[in-house]
């Protein structure tokens, strides 16, 4: 039996989102995609990518998986990168996962089975797909997928420029005694944000998943409503969020994927372990 069900997710940002596109000098501009007008104008709309909102969830998951698994320091480099970033870019002689042992490897690691990776040349899709986070504003309504009452705020009015300072730990002339103070030890850059306040739409997608598949992926969606982020600069207050998901990712899971994924531990991180074997172990040579 497979499970295909859509999450429309309603994002309101509680601090400044940054997500960096291009540099302009010491400015960190934020990413932009072209969006066609009703009049045939085009205007350069302040986007999250898809690719970022996937990552956040691909690191939830992670993370509960290695609490379900307690793999903590018992991975090769690779793999811990596959369930981590989605693959490593590596020249690996493991032989591809296929057939009957692929299926195997899904009901052993969900974090595999739902949003996919490769190690080396050998690429395992998964059954997530996420949308871009859009912000509901003025000149994104060409690509919203619903519509909103009201009139909504243009990107000039949710954009913000934001100055921050950063010492420089090259020493100055004055600390070694030579007189010369005219260097200054304050560095600054800036940053392109969403202001907080600002609202997004975007949609997870699970398409033909397993049963396991769906408790997982639900399970790291509830997840991502509790403590989920986007953007970067996190660790500076940026990129804190409110989150809403229709349906309730809790409604039609019947199963507790914890428990299913612990009771086969060894197992699980046995195939993990195999990922990165070269092929003349895995033939037993």
């Amino acid at each position: 039996m497979t499970v295909s069900v859509r999450w429309d997710l309603d994002i309101t940002a509680t601090s400044p989102i940054a997500h960096r596109g291009d540099m302009l000098g010491t400015t960190a501009l934020m990413r932009r995609m072209k969006i066609v007008q009703p009049d045939g104008r085009t205007e350069l709309v302040p986007v999250i990518s898809g690719n970022s909102l996937r990552g956040v969830l691909r690191r939830i998951g992670e993370e509960m998986l290695r609490d379900v698994l307690g793999y903590e320091g018992l991975l090769p480099l690779p793999v811990a990168h596959l369930l981590r970033n989605g693959g490593s870019i590596v020249k690996s002689t493991t032989d591809p996962l296929t057939g009957r042992r692929l299926n195997e490897f899904r009901a052993l690691v969900p974090q595999v089975s739902v949003f996919g990776g490769a190690i080396g040349s050998a690429p395992i899709g998964g059954c997530l797909r996420v949308g871009h986070v859009m912000p509901i504003i003025t000149e994104a309504v060409p690509a919203l997928r619903y519509e909103y009452e009201g009139p909504l705020p243009s990107r000039l009015d949710v954009e913000s420029h934001e100055s921050y300072s950063h010492t420089d730990d090259v020493t100055t002339g004055r600390d070694h005694g030579t007189g010369d103070s005219s260097g200054s030890p304050l560095m600054r850059f800036d940053v392109e944000a969403l202001a907080p306040g600002t609202r997004f739409e975007s949609w997870v997608h699970l398409d033909r998943g397993s049963e396991l598949d769906h408790a997982f992926a639900a399970d790291v969606l509830s997840e991502f409503t509790r403590r989920g982020w986007l953007g970067g600069r996190t660790a500076s207050g940026h990129g804190q969020i409110r989150t809403l998901v229709d349906p309730d990712p809790a409604d039609g899971v019947e199963l507790d994927w914890k428990a299913v994924v612990a009771a086969r531990r060894d197992e699980a991180i046995e195939a993990l372990q195999s990922l990165s074997l070269t092929r003349a172990s895995t033939t037993g040579s």
